[in-house]
């Protein structure tokens, strides 16, 4: 399992350290929640913030757009070299439009579902993606408890996958921890985001994302 911690919830403060303490303890990616306060009912970071990051870290960006006009903000951040960008497709009128602009900067698509939204939905897209990041808490707010008919979600997403562009990986973020790491790992799931779990772990960040690396 890849682990990609959200540092959304690093203490801001010492975001350097808290960036520099998630890639010493065994990460995968960095993931970074960028919300406008309209699509999301939460403000978060903008390209000056996110640059910091890139430069304190060692692995790569799995950027996560949760705004409107996706775009605007693709151009934002994309001179800063991300592995993955996604973006919601309950937002996007042209998926393909964009999924090609994404590519076309040299970073990997993604599309993200929330909660209600069917794996169904984006079956004609999936040869063109390379993840599909599925939400198990609703989007804007860190800390949620995880929506469990998300494993049911990803076990139709990856029949999906296996008939469309088995490359594609899947991704789960929200109410992440041990506790239900193996259900997803199960249900075909290749990386989780998590952010509390891991920042908020008793017995330290490495110990979190090794217990998620089943």
């Amino acid at each position: 399992m890849l682990v990609a911690p959200s540092i959304l919830s690093a203490e801001f403060g010492q975001l350097s350290n808290d960036v520099k303490a998630i890639c010493e303890g065994g990460c995968d990616y960095v993931h970074v929640d960028v919300m406008d306060g309209h699509f999301v009912p939460n403000l978060t970071i903008g390209p000056v913030v996110v640059e910091a990051v890139a430069k304190a870290s060692t692995k790569p960006l799995d950027i996560h757009l949760m705004v409107e006009n996706n775009s605007f903000f693709v151009d934002l951040f994309a001179p800063l070299k991300p592995e993955f960008i996604s973006f919601h497709i309950e937002e996007e009128k042209h998926p393909h439009r964009l999924i090609q602009k994404i590519r076309s900067l040299g970073i990997r698509p993604a599309i993200t579902l929330n909660p209600h939204t069917p794996p169904e939905s984006i079956e004609y897209l999936l040869g063109d993606i390379d993840m599909v990041l599925l939400m198990s808490v609703n989007p804007g707010f860190g800390g949620q408890s995880f929506i469990p008919t998300v494993i049911e979600k990803a076990t139709k997403l990856k029949a999906l996958i296996q008939k469309r562009n088995p490359n594609c990986l899947i991704e789960v973020d929200g109410g992440v921890s041990d506790k239900n790491i193996s259900l997803l790992k199960d249900a075909g799931v290749d990386m989780v985001v998590a952010g509390s779990y891991v920042y908020g772990n008793k017995n330290g960040i490495k110990y979190a994302i090794d217990s998620l690396k089943v």
